[in-house]
């Protein structure tokens, strides 16, 4: 079958991300003797400078790391609303969502320190070491890739009128940034040549000394000032108005990245590793559970029956994370995940496409649905138009609302280490950059209702129910694959699809075919409530990608989907690594969607 590229094999290192100048700056750190760690640190902090309409250091960072010989965790870069986000404060604003931008929608930011952790727990090198990549790219300047230049064109007159200092940095003489221009973010590396300078002096030269002072320095020094300073500015926003945030140097000072257990399921000799259900990533493991649990027992790959038995899974899943993930509930994932659960949920897939938001009733419980969603599932409100077809790519409207911004990274070492890592939030679009900083704050408070008793409610403490969700795959208990994509509410269909035509396909030199699975044309439903303001959905829509089957689509569009079919490279970003547990063997690959993924190693 055709694809884009080889599966790249080796057995030295590979590196998959989003961009090429992340995944050749994460090489060049194994090259100089640095872990899978050490690399991923480097490449997320690059993904910061080339990437800034889909990530930055005020955003948040879930990662999945398996340490050879080790057990899988999960890292949480996920912070917390902070102690003034309360729902009687934002309903007294005349709010009755989030807004998608600005202070009020800044969570406590997460990113920063879950790096700063790994490097600490997991790597080998300095603080220094692994900035000096992203420091060169904001200093010396990088060519931007095209979306850059057409996201900061979108808001433009927002950065004009409101956002001063996002103009000075992005519309330099009135300039957005240019393809084949260098572009610089000055202040940027001004912030992480502070943060070194003052980290060495106070852990007088001891690596683990070192980024413990940048962890406090970010959270309670020069960053975590001009952060408050930044959440203080009375900013416009989605909601029209100009609104102060909640975030304070308690809020900052009392927050540190976490490892936890992942939230795993078995499924024909793979077990699959996610976050728990304080993100969405458990959809993807309900996902499988609905299916048969063998794969020679699924339709026949690509048919319309496989397309539909997906979607209508997907549906299912999604209900149920709207009922039941949260960070402020107890949420019932074994019984989510137990067969006697999905042997009931299995038969509610019929012949024809569902155009209700159906979540389940674990152990007998009842579901808890916001106002909101349930008038959105009721057509009672307003539904999000249909979804671009763009590659993962944000859609970005004038006010800077943004829908499925992210980045991704995998990385695997000649000694068995890896990791996955879903980047995200903090991006241009969603605040003013902060002048002393050159960054802003993030905004994945807008996933939190303003709701009381749900399990996704804004809570002082919690963590808003993320769409961020890397993936660790292994087979017969041994890590063998990680991997996963941008996309907001996409990211866990675009990945089960990835993963079934991992599974499915036939393998390429002796492994796993990654670059097929990745090339297989991909589609997505937005038959939910979506994730990012203004928190709509597309009853019984289904976007799929121009290269699917003529035959299927009709199909599809017979059994009641309400088919839009995009440009032939128009769904997933995906990544991934892997290692065979019998040979050793390394590979990666990455998509050709949005031009600017690559794959690396040797």
């Amino acid at each position: 079958m055709f694809t884009t590229r080889p599966t790249l094999q080796g057995t030295f290192g590979m590196v998959a991300s989003t961009h090429w100048l992340a995944s050749q700056s994460a090489m060049a750190v194994l090259e100089a003797g640095g872990n899978a760690y050490d690399a991923a640190v480097a490449g997320a902090f690059v993904l910061h400078v080339v990437e800034p309409h889909l990530n930055g250091p005020g955003g948040e960072a879930p990662i999945i790391l398996a340490p050879a010989g080790g057990p899988v965790r999960v890292l949480c870069g996920q912070g917390v609303a902070p102690s003034g986000a309360t729902v009687a404060h934002y309903r007294s604003l005349g709010l009755d969502l989030v807004p998608g931008t600005g202070p009020l929608a800044a969570a406590v930011p997460g990113a920063f320190d879950a790096w700063m952790t790994l490097l600490r727990d997991h790597g080998t090198l300095h603080l220094a070491d692994v900035l000096r990549y992203a420091i060169g790219y904001a200093e010396d300047g990088h060519a931007p890739v095209e979306r850059v230049g057409a996201t900061v064109e979108t808001v433009r007159e927002l950065f004009e009128t409101e956002w001063p200092s996002s103009a000075e940095l992005y519309l330099p003489d009135g300039r957005s940034p240019r393809p084949g221009e260098l572009w610089r973010n000055p202040a940027l590396a001004a912030t992480w040549r502070r943060l070194i300078a003052e980290a060495a002096d106070e852990g007088g030269g001891d690596r683990v000394a070192g980024i413990e002072a940048a962890r406090r320095i970010w959270r309670e020094g020069f960053v975590a000032e001009a952060l408050v300073a930044q959440a203080a500015r009375p900013t416009m926003d989605t909601s029209g108005e100009r609104h102060t945030g909640t975030l304070t140097a308690a809020d900052l000072a009392g927050w540190s990245a976490t490892y936890e257990e992942p939230a795993t399921y078995e499924w024909d000799g793979w077990t699959l590793c996610k976050a728990g259900p304080w993100s969405q990533g458990p959809a993807f493991l309900q996902q499988l559970a609905l299916l048969p649990s063998r794969a020679a027992d699924l339709p026949a790959y690509g048919s319309a029956e496989y397309v539909h038995r997906l979607v209508e899974g997907t549906k299912l899943a999604m209900a149920d994370r709207e009922a039941w993930y949260g960070d402020a509930a107890d949420v019932p994932l074994e019984a989510l995940l137990s067969e006697r659960y999905n042997t009931g949920r299995r038969a509610l897939i019929g012949e024809d496409a569902s155009r209700e938001l159906r979540p389940g009733r674990p152990d007998g419980r009842t579901p808890r649905i916001s106002a909101h969603a349930t008038a959105v599932a009721a057509g009672e409100t307003g539904v999000l138009p249909e979804p671009r077809a763009g590659a993962g790519e944000p859609t970005v409207a004038k006010d800077g609302a943004t829908r499925g911004d992210t980045c991704h990274i995998d990385i695997v070492d000649r000694w068995g280490n890896m990791v996955s890592a879903t980047p995200s939030g903090g991006w241009l679009q969603s605040n003013p950059v902060v002048p002393e900083l050159g960054f802003p704050l993030g905004t994945r408070l807008q996933m939190m209702w303003v709701e009381e008793g749900l399990p996704n409610s804004l809570t002082p403490g919690r963590r808003p129910r993320t769409t961020l969700t890397p993936s660790l795959a292994l087979r017969d208990g041994v890590p063998a694959v990680a991997f996963g994509t941008p996309g907001g509410d996409q990211q866990d269909q675009w990945q089960l699809h990835f993963f079934l035509a991992l599974v499915l396909r036939d393998p390429v030199r002796g492994g796993l075919d990654l670059q097929g699975a990745i090339d297989a044309p991909n589609w997505h439903t937005d038959s939910f409530p979506g994730s990012f303001y203004p928190r709509g959905m597309v009853p019984g829509g289904l976007t799929v990608e121009g290269r699917t089957d003529p035959a299927v689509v009709a199909e599809l569009r017979r059994r009641g989907h309400e088919v839009t079919v995009g440009e032939d490279w128009s769904e997933g970003r995906l990544c991934a690594v892997a290692r065979d547990p019998a040979t050793g063997v390394l590979s990666a690959a990455a998509n050709p969607h949005g031009m600017q993924g690559y794959a690396v190693g040797r």
